[in-house]
Order: C-alpha cells, then structure tokens, then sequence
C-alpha cells in the first residue's frame, strides 16, 4: 500500500459531502413547532413509518463496525468467529416482533423514551432503573467508538493516516465527526433517518456487486471454499492450533449456539436498538419491520462470505505501520478489486455507515443520562426544554469521548470493551422484557441478579486471554460453562445466574413481604396503538414548562 487513491478519495469525500448536506437538512425534514423535547429531538416525534423504519434500525444494527468486523473475523479465524452473526440476526427479528410492540405501547402511552424509564414506571424503583441506565450508557460508548475503527480502516486503506504528523494523520476523523456532531446536535434522530437511506442504499448496492463479480475473478466458489479451508487447517504459528475452524466442530458446537443466542436476546436491549425503535408511529411498524428486516440478514451472510472471498483472491491487510491487520480485508479487497471510482463508493457505503449508528448511538446514550441519570437524581424538576439541552451537550461529549477513545488507546481496547458491553447489556433483559409480561419478578431481586450477573461476567471476560493477539485480559467473550464443561458464551452464563438469583431472592423478598414497589402501568397500556386517547393526557404535560423547584 503505497500513496493516496485520489480518485477514491474524491468519491468518498463527494459522498461524505452529500450526507452531510443531508444532515444539516433534516433539520426541516418534518420539522415540528419546535424541536425542544425529547420525544422530537430524540425520537423523531415517535412518527415514523414502516420504510423509514426498516432503513433506520438497518442503518442503525448494520454498522461501520458490522462491515469490517464479520468479514475480518471470518477471514482470520472462520466460522465460529463470524458466521454466526448470521444466524442470530435471523433468530432476533421473531423475539423482537413478539416483545417490542408491547415495549412501544406502554412508552407511547406513558411518554417512555428509554427502557430505563419503563423499568421505573413498571417497578417503581429508582435503583433498578439507574442500574439499566448505567449499564446501557456505558455499553453504548465502546460501540460508538467501534464505527470510528470502520471509519479508520477506509482511511488507512486509501492511503490517509500515515506519517509522523498526529494532528495531520488524524485531520480526517476529526473532520468527520465535527460535521457528525454538528447536524445531529441540530437534527436530532431526523438527521440519521434521511442519511440511512443513502447508506442502506449503497451498502445494498456494493455487496450485491461485490458477490456477484469477484467470485468469477478469484476462480469461483469451488476455488473460495478450498482455499478458506486450506487456510483454516494450517496450524497458527503462536500456538500451532488450526488457525480457525472452516465448519465447527463438535467441540464448538455450545460456542456457536450461546452466542447466537446470547447476542440475539443482548441486541435491542441496547438504548440505540430501542431508540429506533419507539421512534415509530405505531406497533404495526415494529411488527411490520421485525418481518422484513431478515432482508439485512440475507445481505449479511453475502458480506460475511467476503471474508473467504478475500482468501482466496490473497488479499494482503497492512496498515500503514506495516502490520497486518485483518480489519483492513474488506477496504482492501474492494482496492485491490475494482476501480477506483467504485472502490470510493465502497469506503463511502463504510464512511457512511458509521455515521448513522453513531449518530443514533449517541443520541440514545444522551438520551438515557438525562431522563435517568440528570433528571432522575440530579434535576427533578428540570422542563422538556431543559432535557432538550442537556441531551444534546452529552450527546457532543460522548462522540467527543469515542473519539479520544480511539485515538489515545489501542483499537483492540474499542473491541474489547464492546465485547464487554454486550456481555453487560444483557443483564438488563430480566428487568426489560420480563417486566413487559410480569410483576412477579421482585425489584429488588432484579437489582441482585443484575449485580451477580455483571460481576460474574466481568470477571470471566476479564480471565480471557488472547496470545494471538498479544492480549492477557478481555481477549474475548467464551469461557467454560459451569456444570457442562463445554466452552460458552460469557453473557449466557451470566445470563442464567442473573435469572436463578432473581428467582430465589423473588421467592425470598416475597415471603418476608418486602415492599415490591408500585406499578403506574395498568394492562391496556401494553396494547396502546397509533391515536389512543389516553395517550394525549400523560405526553401533553411533557410539552409544557415545569414549575421551578
């Protein structure tokens, strides 16, 4: 890899140009009266439809992060790496189409804007609540950072980012996530909402292209598949174990099945998951999305087959520092493979998508520190138009903070941490989507179980080494299950003594008769739909000053 593509350069940046027009735009996309509310600035005024939907909570779950990291996984390690990002994006949309409209009816009628808030009202805990907003907040800030590796990796491919010179190297980040920062500050969830279609449409776009030519100019799928498992049998040369498994094994078996599953029920329990989704007009676009969504899980076993395509077209991932780097495989595939000019469309559909997610990302965690956090413990009393305001600051800080984040740490913490992340996010389901169909569970219980689940999995996550990677702590997310003795998801481990201490300390809490708290929702409010009445009565006052404490 040697000076700058200037014409995928140009490409990218004219594409990049556009979306950020499109941002700043969106602005009056919609507008209403005014912007100073959560459930506008934050939500998009809860009124979008099915399509916008689809290609927001595409744009927000099919990350920067998503097209760099399956494919590298699968061409560093294979299967139980990557592929299984596959099967369980196909096994969520059913658990979300069941959940999620309830989820959506009992905050739309209630005027919910994060799950933090639902576990408030439904448990009548402060603490439970703090406790789901701080684990959703802190699991949110390494996945944002994560869209700035995408974005890193098109960077270092094209040619930019090398030199002595930190502030020059690093100018076009720092460029990008002003002008991030700068329309969503100003547009709210609007502004991801129009730009997700140009990103959903490009990716759409370059990935059909991708497996439908390159497989014909490597030697077909015969020559792909033999020479991803010629690559997966040779012995690495730090441990001399295969390097990765073409198709699991026996022994990998509970692997690939926990995390499957593990991250199927983690994915919409993280705020910018659930962010998208209330901002939809009605239960039906939850239900309707939940069924056409699987489109994207399609898309994504194409792009994860990339990941082999790059083997066998000897795709060479180095950086600039002249270390190889396997996230650098699809940027560099798509160098070595097409054009120029479509190669820029490539790194845009990259750029692009990362900016979606993390311009959701950060509202959602803003959103979550200041009803939780701000207005829960510190502000009582503060207005919608106070929330408003605090909201967008935090959402600068935490975009400012992924970025030095990034810049100042390795990029393997930024992986590390978000496979933390989704180990923690978890631990909130009992409270979240147990809450939506019972009571019996108590909160305090809740608050145990959660408590043992996250200390449990931390310091698993914490004992996983990586000497591939030179990683002695958070190497990953499998260790031995308890019991079976099979090797597992750290999270679904964690998971299950989250629910057995709920369960106990319930059955305990409940025969000493420890107050379990009250519950402002009643049984219709779970079943609410697009022009309820009642919801007029509990949204209108969020829509008028507070008087002051």
């Amino acid at each position: 890899m040697s000076g700058v593509d200037g014409a995928a350069l140009a490409v990218l940046a004219l594409l990049f140009l556009l979306v950020t027009g499109m941002g700043f735009w969106a602005t009056r996309w919609r507008r209403p009266t005014s912007m100073e509310s959560l459930d506008e600035w934050g939500l998009g005024g809860r009124s979008f439809g099915t399509w916008i939907t689809w290609f927001l909570l595409g744009g927000d779950l099919y990350t920067a992060y998503t097209f760099v990291a399956v494919p590298a996984a699968m061409f560093a390690a294979g299967a139980v790496s990557g592929f299984f990002a596959v099967p369980y994006t196909i096994v969520l949309y059913p658990i979300i189409f069941v959940f999620m409209a309830r989820l959506w009816s009992v905050s739309h009628r209630h005027g919910y804007v994060t799950t933090a808030d639902f576990v408030r009202g439904r448990f009548g805990s402060r603490g439970l609540s703090l406790a789901v907003a701080v684990t959703g907040f802190l699991a949110t800030m390494p996945y944002i950072a994560l869209q700035l590796v995408g974005i890193q990796a098109v960077l270092e491919v094209i040619g930019l980012g090398g030199g002595s010179n930190v502030l020059a190297k690093d100018a076009p980040l720092f460029i990008a996530f002003a002008l991030l920062a700068a329309y969503t500050y100003s547009s709210g969830l609007r502004a991801p909402a129009v730009i997700a279609f140009v990103k959903d449409t490009l990716i759409y776009l370059v990935i059909i292209v991708a497996i439908v030519y390159l497989p014909t100019k490597v030697g077909g799928w015969d020559h792909i598949f033999s020479a991803a498992q010629e690559k997966m049998a040779k012995p690495n040369a730090v441990d001399g174990k295969p390097t990765g498994a073409f198709v699991p094994g026996a022994q990998a078996h509970w692997a690939y099945a926990t995390l499957g599953l593990g991250s199927a029920l983690a994915l919409f329990m993280y705020p910018h998951s659930v962010t998208a989704s209330l901002s939809a007009k009605s239960r039906n676009t939850i239900r309707r999305n939940a069924s056409i969504l699987p489109a994207y899980s399609f898309v994504l076993g194409l792009l994860a087959l990339l990941g082999w395509v790059a083997i066998a077209a000897g795709t060479k991932p180095i950086g600039l520092d002249g270390k190889p780097n396997a996230q650098l495989v699809i940027p560099q595939l798509f160098e070595d493979s097409f054009p120029s000019w479509f190669a820029g469309i490539a790194f845009a559909a990259i750029a692009i998508g990362a900016l979606v997610p993390a311009a959701i990302m950060s509202i959602a965690a803003a959103n979550t520190f200041t009803r939780n956090i701000y207005k829960e413990w510190i502000r009582p009393h503060a207005t919608v138009q106070e929330e408003a305001r605090v909201s967008k600051v935090v959402s600068l800080v935490v975009k400012a903070f992924a970025l030095v984040f990034v810049l100042v740490l390795d990029k393997q913490n930024a992986i590390n941490f978000q496979l933390l992340g989704g180990i923690w996010i978890l631990q909130t389901f009992p409270a979240v989507v147990l809450g939506l169909y019972t009571r019996w569970l108590h909160r305090w219980a809740l608050v145990a179980g959660w408590a043992v689940g996250m200390v449990y999995g931390t310091w698993e996550a914490w004992n996983v080494a990586n000497p591939r990677g030179g990683v002695e702590h958070f190497g990953g997310s499998l260790a031995q299950i308890p019991v079976i003795g099979q090797m597992g998801y750290i999270a679904m481990t964690a998971f299950v003594l989250n629910l057995l201490v709920a369960v106990v300390g319930t059955l305990v809490l409940r025969a000493t008769r420890t107050p379990a708290g009250e519950d402002e929702t009643i049984r219709g409010d779970y079943f609410a739909d697009e022009g309820d009445p009642r919801v007029q009565k509990v949204l209108q006052p969020l829509h008028q000053e507070a008087p002051n404490p």
